[in-house]
């Protein structure tokens, strides 16, 4: 900010925001975040709704289980007919953090988790903001925006993306740092960038890599820094990344490669909606609260909110309207300090934010889908409503330029003009949504929502008037701190909660199993139970507005993947991620209609099903088989034709079955012998089987037959076949004799190789590189050319 001709305003002015320095601005942060979450920090609740209580907290009590017996959690048996777990990528195995949850209490440490991410990811924005701008005061508004807005607090229901979120700014500013300095900087930029990738959000890690090319390609072209050092940091920072991450990241391409997310997999609900910029603005606008009390739009249901702040969306305008000039009384760490590197660096952030909004409305506009076309690998990005991640990223760096070069007048032109337009567009859509409502949408919350937010806009509007003004220097010296408040406590009250809580107890282990009290009771290796297709139907639309109701009432209908707690296997689950031909096979039962394939229930070991009309009460099944049997006869035909064989009402499991017509000069077993399986024990990622045949038979395995399983008959390497197109078979020859099944991931030992030696070289490099990389060399002057 520019100095005043009044001393004593001049004083006040300084020491407001040089007050933000990184510790006091951390325990500001961390003080917010308690006064937010009080319950869940202090272990009275915690977090349970959407993906948090039916996907993040079932994975984190499997993982942490597999950990307390030491074995890494490859492989998942309890869903999907087992389904790879390590391989998903968002189940963060291999992140370093999770140490947390998996060590501590996991009712309260994963709540605590996402909070600690919560903040970190303040942190991170604040150090960023403040090496571009050079004032403390707007670091601090910058870090509190990233913190807190609609999406971060979103975000708590997915401990992974929220984690891979936290990490953005910081992977930003360590990657600009290393190839602008070289050196060590290199390596700490690599260790940065490694960690986001173990997280495993992909959209995030590739939006923030996409933002990092084009934020090097900007700074090449202006020749920011030494380009010769800018082409060897960059692209070595990516392959160190990539190099130390390979152990997740290899076994996760595996997967994608076998998975039903083949190129051209799209999936593009949940867009934006045409009119979803309103929500910047009134975010209740087009929308309701039926789910447990949560705000939705109408149209997309992924975030809740991405609403940024009146504060936020009101400085991150101005910084486009305002040309800075002049140096701040903070000295930036950086190039950007100057007036045009700061304009190339803002229309940068306002450019990808532009970009990514246009994303983020999908098929609502045209770009999208013919972006699509040119690239199909976009398929893979699910949700286009996602795209918006980086508009949240991005807006609260822009907030930071704005306020760091407020303009001194008593009423600044470009202030007061945006905040007019602002005020009218509120005004505005309040009325479109009274005229002219959507079906279903509350118009008295959304006029008080729409109220709410003009008096947050007046409010903030108020206090950087005054931080504009010469008088009052009392005031002044409170102001900042005042908007950082004010700021915060818009977001924190923009709609209903965004993260119900409940007490811990909803998560006891075995607390389903007890009630449920199943006979025969669903076990691994033994049986398993079976979500019928209505059921999981009405999962999806059924919402108490009571959470612990809900959540209770649908743990009893082993809803997604809540078995977990009660270590009961089912046909189904939820993953991001399924193996290609166990997707088939399941998407016979639920997205056929009006047949539920008794015969199919029978061969996938199904001993409880949801009853009849009913979404939370089982009944038993008598006829099922179990889940290895042996003696079949084998029929070759291809993947399309058994699928059609097996949906036929005449086939028997327990007589036939279908192998791949490539196997058929592997098997010597012509027809149906007889054999017996003497006994059978399954762990999480291994079988060990005892059968006895009179001739040459086949042994067939109710489980997902995945390319990272290994046979053994009697200690020997035997070939593993797939059988009934998504499950295992081995053949044994005639007597009594042993098979093992057991899971090897190549992939993972490949990229864990590949990880340990990228880590032995970072820590060689840091050792021997200079402590001063050579741009530092270079003066202040030369670099802001």
């Amino acid at each position: 900010m520019s100095e005043t001709s009044d001393p004593g305003s001049a004083e006040a002015e300084s020491r407001s925001p040089d007050w933000f320095t990184p510790g006091r601005f951390a325990l500001l942060l961390a003080v917010l975040i308690f006064a937010a979450f009080p319950q869940v920090l202090l272990g009275l609740q915690t977090f349970v709704v959407r993906d948090y209580g039916f996907f993040a907290y079932p994975l984190a009590h499997f993982q942490q289980e597999c950990f307390r017996r030491g074995e890494l959690p490859f492989w998942d048996p309890y869903n999907n007919c087992g389904v790879p777990f390590l391989a998903q990528w968002n189940t963060m195995p291999l992140y370093p953090p999770s140490l947390i949850y998996l060590l501590l209490p996991l009712t309260w440490s994963l709540s605590f988790f996402c909070l600690l991410h919560l903040w970190f990811a303040g942190l991170g924005t604040y150090f960023l903001a403040r090496r571009w701008t050079g004032n403390n005061f707007a670091a601090a508004f910058a870090g509190v925006a990233f913190s807190f807005n609609g999406l971060s607090l979103n975000l708590l229901m997915w401990p992974s993306h929220v984690a891979t979120f936290s990490w953005m700014p910081w992977v930003v500013l360590a990657v600009e740092v290393a190839w602008r300095e070289g050196g060590h900087k290199t390596v700490l930029a690599a260790l940065v960038g490694a960690m986001q990738m173990l997280a495993g959000g992909p959209e995030i890690i590739l939006l923030t890599w996409l933002f990092l090319f084009a934020l090097w390609i900007q700074e090449f072209i202006r020749g920011q820094s030494p380009r010769g050092l800018m082409l060897r940091s960059f692209p070595l920072v990516v392959l160190l990344v990539i190099a130390l991450t390979a152990a997740q990241l290899l076994p996760f391409l595996d997967l994608s490669a076998h998975s039903q997310r083949s190129v051209g997999y799209a999936d593009t609900r949940w867009s934006m909606p045409a009119s979803g910029w309103m929500n910047f603005l009134v975010p209740m606008a087009h929308g309701s609260t039926r789910t447990e009390g949560v705000f939705f739009q109408f149209g997309q249901s992924w975030t809740s909110s991405y609403y940024l702040g009146m504060g936020a969306l009101w400085l991150g305008l101005l910084a486009l309207r305002t040309k800075p000039v002049g140096r701040d009384s903070v000295e930036p760490e950086s190039s950007a300090g100057s007036g045009d590197s700061r304009t190339a660096r803002i229309w940068l952030l306002g450019g990808a934010a532009v970009l990514a909004l246009i994303f983020a409305l999908g098929e609502n506009t045209f770009v999208y889908p013919a972006l699509r076309k040119i690239i199909p690998q976009l398929s893979f990005v699910t949700y286009p409503i996602k795209y918006v991640t980086l508009v949240a990223f991005l807006v609260p760096l822009l907030a930071a330029f704005g306020l760091a070069h407020l303009p001194k007048q008593r009423f600044p032109k470009g202030l007061t003009f945006i905040g007019t337009i602002l005020l009218a567009l509120i005004i505005g859509i309040i009325f479109w949504t009274q005229r002219f409502p959507s079906p279903g949408e509350d118009t008295h919350a959304t006029l008080v929502n729409g109220l709410s937010r003009a008096f947050f806009l007046l409010l903030t509007g108020w206090l950087l008037l005054l931080l504009t003004r010469e008088a009052a220097p009392g005031l002044r010296r409170v102001a900042p701190l005042l908007l950082i408040v004010v700021a915060w406590l818009d977001v924190f009250a923009h709609e209903p909660i965004q993260n119900p809580t409940v007490p811990p107890g909803v998560y006891e282990s075995n607390l389903a199993r007890a009630d449920l009290q199943m006979e025969p009771q669903p076990e691994l290796g033994g049986s398993r139970a079976m979500v019928s297709p209505m059921a999981a139907d009405a999962f999806i639309h059924f919402a108490s507005g009571d959470p612990k109701r809900n959540y209770l009432a649908k743990r009893a209908g082993y809803c997604a993947n809540v078995n977990l707690l009660d270590a009961v296997p089912k046909v189904d689950g939820f993953f991001s991620l399924t193996p290609r031909e166990s997707d088939d096979l399941l998407s016979l039962f639920y997205t056929t209609t009006n047949a539920d394939f008794p015969q199919l229930q029978a061969l996938l070991g199904v001993s409880q099903i949801t009853a009849p009309g009913k979404i939370f009460q089982w009944q038993a099944r008598t006829n099922f088989l179990p889940l290895v049997t042996a003696g079949q006869k084998p029929v070759f035909l291809d993947d399309a034709d058994v699928l059609h064989g097996m949906a036929r009402a005449g086939f028997d499991g327990s007589k036939i079955v279908y192998l791949p017509p490539e196997a058929k000069p592997l098997v010597t077993v012509t027809n149906q012998t007889s054999a017996r399986v003497l006994k059978s024990r399954f762990g999480i990622q291994s079988a060990d089987i005892e059968v006895e045949a009179d001739a040459p038979a086949l042994v067939v395995i109710a489980q997902t037959w995945y390319h990272d399983w290994r046979a053994e008959v009697d200690g020997r390497p035997a070939l593993l076949l797939r059988a009934n197109h998504a499950f295992q078979a081995v053949q044994v020859p005639e007597g009594r004799h042993r098979v093992q099944l057991f899971y090897r991931d190549r992939a993972f030992e490949t990229g864990a190789v590949a990880s340990l030696l990228a880590l032995l070289a970072c820590f060689i490099c840091a050792a021997i590189s200079p402590r001063q990389g050579p741009s530092q060399n270079i003066k202040a002057t030369d670099l802001r050319q």
